[in-house]
């Protein structure tokens, strides 16, 4: 409805788009100004004066057999000009080959491209021509076609950078969508593989495809995340971050609500318990949806490592969340308030660290958290090569000249690094972010109430946890409320052979997911 505004401010509603009759017939259509004409000056006209000062888009005349005028239009740099030429220009230029009149089922027939597809609305002009595809104008005709020959420059499939496994499946998300949607049909060759397109941005139009399991996914679930994506109403979308702040269900939550993923193993595991999938055009991260908390701290690792070395990964990655969340903080409250918990050796050794230290306890721990956080931002924005060089240099450097000076004690530095490594072990960038966040309130509990605090912090995060929700999905799921069958895959990774059941997200789904009795024994492997 953008487009047709754009052409009703350039009074494009105001050219004989139909013939008499068609307009008093249909009086509406000329309003919006937006249906074909049989005349082509005018179409011409009209589609020129919306891609003013728009150089890179190209009109070229000819003549469809030498007979009917036509004209051909496409955006320079994002369609195949050779294409165009050789499979477009030359066979439909070539004399005596069209000489009754053409009509865009001819040049189905005509054209040596997979891909025609007919155009009623000057809207669907514009849209095709953006994404790249040529769209051809024949005179006498109410009907434009499109060709698919939309060719641009895209970046080579890659491993991802973010998710670096050591077992697993080395191919990551493109920044082209058709590419996005190839690496999951790879992964799931059913046609049971779904997925629906929508354009969000009234100037980006990106193209969004959300991809869902049929017969798996609950419909409800599917119907809930197409009716969040419509109401969508922003001018661009430029990344999938975008759309996430529009499809949470509590956006002031520090914990993120939706996964974002560059594996198409990691999506297309999702697919198979029952979530949807939605890729963005321009962008290589998916996001997935419903997600609990427990999904968060499991890595796609942990499913082709053997079970054993699963659990055990997995009980650590918990561990390293408490680290990073509660170390500072019960260092502080125990300094502050609580040194009897302390054994007399190690006070009296902390004691005569803190000897020099001006600050108490409290303001020496958000000193160095501070500025661990800024070393590692600058880790981030700084080129690859000097990096991580810069970030490690730096922390050294810092906080040997930190504790030379007295500025801050050695146990507290050794704290903060301990609590810097542990954030560093949580699978998701997001979940670490939103832990890190949380470490500085702990840190204020700690300071002003000391064990006291910290318990009243686990409460207000246990309390909040307890009421997010992920599209309708209770975000501690499924350990509150409590699905038995569900536990293997979260205090445990199961193996293969007894994970029988999908996680129970929302409504009907598909129970089980694989049949019972798959169990090997030391007698199969003698026969």
């Amino acid at each position: 409805m953008d487009l047709i505004r754009n052409l009703r401010k350039k009074k494009c509603k105001k050219i004989d788009l139909l013939e008499p009759k068609q307009q008093k017939a249909d009086p509406e259509k000329l309003v919006e100004g937006d249906i074909l004409s049989r005349n082509l000056s005018i179409n011409v006209k009209c589609l020129k004066s919306v891609y003013t000062d728009c150089p890179d888009v190209i009109f070229r005349d000819f003549l469809l057999g030498e007979i009917t005028a036509a004209v051909v239009i496409y955006l320079e740099g994002l369609a195949n000009i050779e294409e165009i030429d050789h499979s477009v220009l030359q066979p439909l230029m070539r004399p005596g080959d069209l000489e009754q009149a053409v009509t865009p089922d001819m040049l189905k027939q005509k054209l040596t491209v997979s891909k025609v597809n007919p155009l009623n609305t000057l809207a669907e002009i514009i849209e095709q021509v953006s994404i790249g595809n040529p769209v051809i104008l024949i005179d006498g005709q109410i009907q434009a076609v499109s060709v698919g020959l939309a060719k641009w420059e895209k970046r080579a499939v890659e491993e991802p950078i973010a998710e670096s496994v050591v077992r697993g499946p080395r191919d990551g998300f493109t920044e082209t969508l058709g590419v996005n949607i190839s690496l999951l049909r790879r992964k799931l060759k059913s046609p049971d593989l779904k997925w629906k397109k929508t354009t969000l941005g009234k100037y980006s139009q990106t193209q969004i495809v959300y991809m869902y399991m049929k017969g798996i996914a609950d419909d409800t679930l599917v119907e809930e995340v197409h009716n969040r994506l419509n109401r969508i109403d922003i001018d661009g979308i430029l990344e999938s971050g975008y759309i996430e702040e529009f499809l949470e269900d509590d956006p002031y939550s520090p914990f993120p609500q939706m996964i974002s993923t560059e594996r198409p193993d990691s999506a297309a595991a999702h697919l198979l318990e029952g979530r949807v999938v939605i890729l963005t055009d321009g962008t290589p991260f998916a996001l997935i949806g419903p997600v609990t908390f427990y999904s968060l701290l499991q890595s796609p690792e942990d499913y082709y490592q053997r079970f054993m070395i699963g659990t055990l990964i997995r009980w650590l990655r918990y561990s390293f969340l408490l680290i990073a969340l509660l170390l500072p903080s019960s260092y502080v409250a125990i300094l502050t308030f609580h040194q009897e918990m302390i054994p007399t050796t190690l006070l009296l050794s902390v004691a005569e660290s803190r000897e020099k230290v001006p600050f108490p306890a409290l303001i020496e721990a958000l000193l160095m958290e501070i500025t661990f956080e800024a070393l590692r931002e600058a880790g981030i924005r700084l080129p690859k090569q000097v990096g991580s060089a810069v970030s490690i240099v730096g922390a050294l450097v810092i906080g040997d000249a930190a504790v030379s000076a007295g500025l801050v004690s050695a146990p507290m530095v050794m704290v903060v690094a301990i609590t810097g490594i542990a954030s560093f072990a949580i699978p998701r960038y997001n979940a670490s972010i939103a832990i890190r966040v949380l470490r500085f309130p702990m840190i204020f509990f700690a300071g002003t109430l000391g064990l006291l605090g910290i318990m009243l912090g686990i409460l207000l995060i246990i309390v909040h946890l307890c009421t997010l929700r992920s599209f309708g999905v209770p975000y501690l799921s499924p350990m509150a409320p409590l699905e038995g069958a569900e536990v293997k895959d979260v205090l445990l990774r199961a193996p293969w052979w007894s994970i029988r059941k999908r996680p129970h997200l929302t409504g009907n789904y598909n129970k089980y997911r694989q049949s019972k009795g798959q169990k090997p024994s030391p007698a199969d492997g003698n026969d």
